[in-house]
């Protein structure tokens, strides 16, 4: 195996501030509760920033204005309002290097994930959406729809800055006004993400960003001055809000958790489909709703796939976020960390055989291993539980009939990837799959026009593509 000296990316290209506010208005300020986090680098450990915990009265704060600007922000030509987003996107494009380097030290994601894949997509995003702005007539929702008021959107750790474009492009572009909560662990973006509304001269009100815990984004679900609540996240989480909102006639969308099985037939090609299962799980460590943890591959092929898949791991390389060379980063923290491991032991309690590549891992920080468990069965739970980590669990089966049967075993519904040298079975197999996305012969791969969502416990709505501005038009 080569060895590759380090390729850090330079820390310098973004400023971090000691402390940060909320963003109200245009303009930021302490909350009034005087409560503040500290968000940490999970691959050091070292606080990065304290950040302002907003309260009631800052949520109700925050509400007020988007209320107060949604009259002039919804009354603009949509070719008007396209303006705004064109220049959000083009300064995006700008600062693309300063935002994926922060994005990597709040997050723990490999630079090259952030860089290559996050930044490119947030960008276009906005592009996308900007164009739809003054269209919106032609949609097909309708020959003149209407927005639905202010936006509460609730996004994850995950993929922070993505999740914020996945929401605030296509609510902009539709004349609505948002209120944002970005998670706990990961909220600079968000932050970094309202000076580039300033620097592209948003009117005050048209976004506005709360930062906190689970407090914060209950008080902003259950404001009753809300017309919209957009949320990505944990199943758990989606029912409560999914409960909160019942009877009040809020819109809401949810893009939850996933399980996701990743088919390999036995006339797949071994080398591309061994790529793809590797991008399907490890990508983001793991941490991805539509993460392809599941792996069903067809009996004949098992050994050969699992030695190949094996060789490939061995030379996934773990460690500092910011080298170019590295794989796979930092866990985004020491409770999710927790929860990757408590599943993993009980996998191996529960008679699974579990493997990992001999793998140095840094004395600092969060890490895991990418780890795969073999021998699994339906009944481990390892098998039906999201881990949302580098850990994949590996079935078998015989025929196409079983392969679908199998895939479809699960209460989550968001995505599926398919493998085969026919174009036949590809759309046969598919088309019985209960999952919001199919990818066939490829995985984990997204574009603005494209829609995305779940089934059954994954979540209800889409967003990206011209679906993507329903859940926003009256």
């Amino acid at each position: 195996m080569f060895e590759y000296a380090p390729a850090p990316e330079s820390r310098s290209v973004v400023d971090i501030a000691s402390s940060y506010g909320l963003f109200i208005d245009g303009s930021f300020d302490g909350g009034k509760d005087g409560d503040v986090f500290k968000t940490i680098n999970p691959a050091t450990e070292e606080v990065l920033a304290e950040v302002a915990t907003a309260g009631p009265e800052d949520v109700d704060r925050a509400v007020a204005a988007a209320r107060r600007a949604f009259g002039s922000w919804s009354a603009l030509p949509g070719a008007e309002r396209a303006k705004y987003l064109f220049r959000i996107a083009r300064i995006i494009q700008e600062r693309s290097r300063e935002l994926a380097v922060l994005e990597s030290l709040d997050n723990g994601k490999p630079i090259r994930d952030s860089r290559d894949v996050d930044l490119p997509l947030v960008a276009a995003h906005f592009f996308y959406y900007a164009g739809w702005a003054d269209k919106l007539a032609y949609a097909g929702f309708g020959p003149d729809p209407r927005p639905l008021g202010v936006a509460a959107q609730v996004i994850p750790w995950n993929f922070p800055l993505l999740m914020l474009a996945w929401k605030v492009a296509p609510a902009l572009a539709t004349g609505n006004t948002v209120v944002l909560k970005p998670a706990e662990t990961t909220p600079l973006s968000a932050l970094f993400f309202a000076d580039v509304c300033r620097q592209a001269e948003l009117p005050p009100g048209v976004v506005n960003i709360v930062t906190g815990a689970g407090d914060t984004g209950a008080y902003l679900v259950a404001h009753p001055d809300v017309d919209k609540v957009a949320f990505t996240g944990s199943t758990e989480v989606g029912r409560e809000i999914a409960r909160t909102v019942s009877g009040t006639g809020k819109r809401l969308t949810l893009e939850l958790g996933g399980k996701a099985a990743n088919i390999v037939f036995d006339d797949a090609p071994i080398d591309q489909a061994v790529e793809g299962i590797v991008n399907g799980i490890f990508f983001n460590q793991g941490h991805v709703c539509c993460a392809g943890s599941r792996l069903l591959v067809q009996e004949s092929l098992f050994e050969p796939l699992i030695d190949s898949l094996k060789r490939r791991m061995a030379t996934l390389r773990v460690g500092d976020p910011l080298d170019k060379n590295t794989d796979i980063g930092a866990i985004n923290s020491a409770a999710q960390l927790a929860r990757i491991r408590e599943l993993s032991e009980i996998g191996a309690s529960e008679g699974a055989e579990r493997w990992s590549p001999e793998c140095p891992l840094p004395d600092r920080g969060f890490w895991f291993a990418p780890t795969i468990f073999t021998g699994v069965t339906q009944a481990h739970r390892i098998a039906r539980e999201e881990i949302f980590g580098p850990v994949l669990s590996v079935l078998t089966f015989r025929t196409p009939d079983e392969a679908v049967a199998k895939a479809n075993n699960t209460p989550y519904g968001l995505s599926a990837g398919v493998w085969t040298e026919k174009g036949s079975r590809i759309l046969a197999v598919a088309d019985r799959l209960r999952a919001g996305v199919v990818w066939a012969n490829t995985f984990n791969k997204f574009d603005p026009a494209s829609p995305f969502g779940g089934y059954k416990e994954s979540g209800y709505g889409r967003e990206g593509g011209r679906h993507g501005l329903e859940a926003y038009l009256a």
